[in-house]
């Protein structure tokens, strides 16, 4: 069992604390309860390594259960992407795979004896009627007229709505706690509403569904969960869940309130992804854009990396901001060991060697990772005309540009030493268009025999043998560090940022490249870090950048592209 450190993980120290005092038996049972109506994000990926996490240190285990109480939005695929997504991550529910919609019966009996014991109350209040009658942080509520129904008349009325009776908004449960209580859901909370959905799973067996604060402290009892641990958004619903498990004398779970995820540059609320998926802002759940776990998977992201950023970032009592670049760094960490360097060339620049057989090529042999010298080498061949940067030269260099420009000597990289000689530009619109230079044969491997040295080295791909890909260069979806940082009146959508997709097309690859499959990584050199799309085909290879290199975001929003 892993060392808590209690000092670096409130939660853990709490379920410790709870193991040495003997409660819940020692037993330690988490769940990870994802409401299906919407796809996984960054902030979920916490939650789940956390409660995996948990339950994997202290020998327990940990359920994954769908609470879907709400038919009107919730899918089977979304059931099934969660299902995805937490298996990508790397964990293993085994055979703990549960629904609320598994125990709608026993949470409709719990609800008959909160009406048995006159604890809870059928009332005919409309939405607008019971949030004027529920009073405000200052003012105490006032009971609804129907709060002193009879034991016998709220079983009539309960019934008679799951009969299907009655009207979608004609009446709902409600517990009979303190409509004076200073905290607002403990003023007689709804329990119980019509809804006349089909619902994924039951069909069309129940017109009336469970409200989530009724199931779900509810599920987590009839699950035994030990420890019930979610955002700080439900610690002022804590008091219900307890005054609910105590009313009802069933086996009581801890609720304990964490700190969510919230990242700069991103929005986390699933509503507000919703309406960028389905108002085309982006293309679906999985857009490389977007902070969801299939997002993230599609740009090329790690589960390894997702991991390490949920252990490094920590758990919180109290809700903060973690800037994007700590995820980035977690990611290029764990890139920078396993991806494979390439040469790519994104904004191609033709040069002819001029002093190189026509027709001849060779192999130039170069290291795949220095970091793991267990990823060996590989050959990519060289010929008379390749492909650099534009980027890489000037002709007139600016003070410490130490790349091509004309006169200068340079490395191309474990190849050779090669001078530009001549500038041709296209007549009409003077732009560079080719350079004509010399290499030196003697410098074979990226080095001078008569210890000679160059300052600059430029990535290059052989024009023969260059594999043509388009690569898709995203950026923060939103332009400010807080997307909701606006006017008075403003929409969270005005901060989207227009440059966050660039498409470039004729991106001149190294050979190597052609077979590469979709999820393949890689670092193109002095770039980024870039994986293979699942749109990518071998006729029509598509490459998404997953994250850029340190000092390179400027560079790369430099290149020319379309969006």
């Amino acid at each position: 069992m892993t060392q808590i450190d209690t000092s670096a993980d409130f939660v853990r120290g709490m379920v410790a604390d709870d193991n040495k005092s003997g409660r819940f038996d020692g037993r330690v049972i988490t769940r990870f309860p994802p409401e299906p109506n919407g796809y996984l994000h960054i902030g979920h990926a916490k939650s789940i390594c956390l409660n995996f996490g948990i339950a994997e240190d202290f020998g327990g285990v940990c359920h994954l259960r769908f609470d879907d109480t709400n038919p009107t939005r919730e899918e089977v695929e979304f059931v099934e992407s969660i299902q995805e997504d937490v298996r990508w991550l790397g964990w293993d529910w085994g055979d703990n795979l549960f629904y609320a919609s598994d125990y709608f019966e026993q949470i409709y009996q719990y609800a008959i004896r909160l009406i048995e014991k006159g604890s809870a109350y059928v009332c005919d209040l409309n939405a607008d009627e019971i949030r004027e009658y529920r009073g405000t942080l200052t003012e105490p509520g006032k009971p609804s007229p129907y709060r002193d129904r009879s034991v016998a008349e709220n079983m009539d009325l309960f019934q008679r709505m799951r009969q299907g009776e009655f009207d979608e908004g004609s009446h709902v449960l409600r517990a009979k706690i303190d409509m004076a209580s200073p905290n607002l859901n403990m003023r007689d909370p709804v329990l119980y509403r019509i809804l006349k959905e089909s619902h994924h799973r039951t069909g069309d067996e129940w017109p009336i569904y469970p409200t989530y604060d009724f199931a779900h402290g509810q599920s987590d009892s009839i699950e035994r969960i030990t420890h019930s641990v979610c955002t700080l958004e439900f610690e002022n619903h804590r008091p219900l869940y307890d005054w609910l498990q105590d009313e009802l004398e069933i086996y009581h779970s801890q609720q304990i309130e964490f700190a969510r995820l919230n990242l700069t540059y991103t929005v986390m609320s699933k509503r507000r992804l919703m309406e960028l998926v389905e108002s085309g802002y982006v293309n679906g759940w999985d857009d490389p854009r977007m902070p969801t776990i299939s997002g993230l998977r599609r740009r090329g992201y790690t589960p390894e990396a997702v991991r390490e950023f949920c252990d490094r970032i920590g758990v919180a009592r109290r809700d903060n901001t973690v800037e994007i670049s700590q995820l980035e760094h977690a990611l290029r960490d764990d890139l920078n060991k396993r991806a494979p360097r390439v040469m790519a060339v994104l904004d191609p620049l033709k040069v002819v060697i001029e002093n190189y057989p026509e027709g001849q090529s060779e192999e130039i042999t170069s290291v795949n990772n220095p970091e793991d010298n267990t990823m060996g080498e590989r050959s990519i061949p060289f010929s008379r005309v390749v492909y650099i940067e534009k980027d890489d030269f000037r002709e007139e260099p600016p003070p410490k540009f130490y790349r091509l420009s004309p006169g200068r000597e340079v490395r191309l990289k474990d190849a050779y030493y090669i001078t530009c000689n001549e500038v041709v530009k296209d007549e009409a619109t003077g732009e560079i268009i080719e350079l004509r230079c010399t290499y030196d044969p003697e410098t074979k491997g990226g080095t001078s025999a008569d210890g000679r040295k160059v300052r600059g080295t430029s990535h290059w791909v052989s024009a023969e043998h260059a594999v043509e890909a388009e690569v898709r260069v995203y950026d923060h979806l939103f332009m400010k560090e807080d997307p909701d940082d606006l006017p008075e009146g403003g929409d969270f959508k005005d901060n989207l940022n227009p440059e966050s997709l660039k498409v470039l097309k004729g991106c001149k690859l190294e050979q190597s490249l052609k077979d590469a499959r979709p999820g393949e990584r890689f670092q193109f050199l002095r770039t980024g870090y870039f994986s293979v799309d699942p749109d990518s085909t071998p006729r029509n290879p598509v490459f998404n950048r997953t994250v850029a290199l340190r000092d390179t975001w400027g560079r790369m929003d430099r290149a020319r592209g379309q969006g």
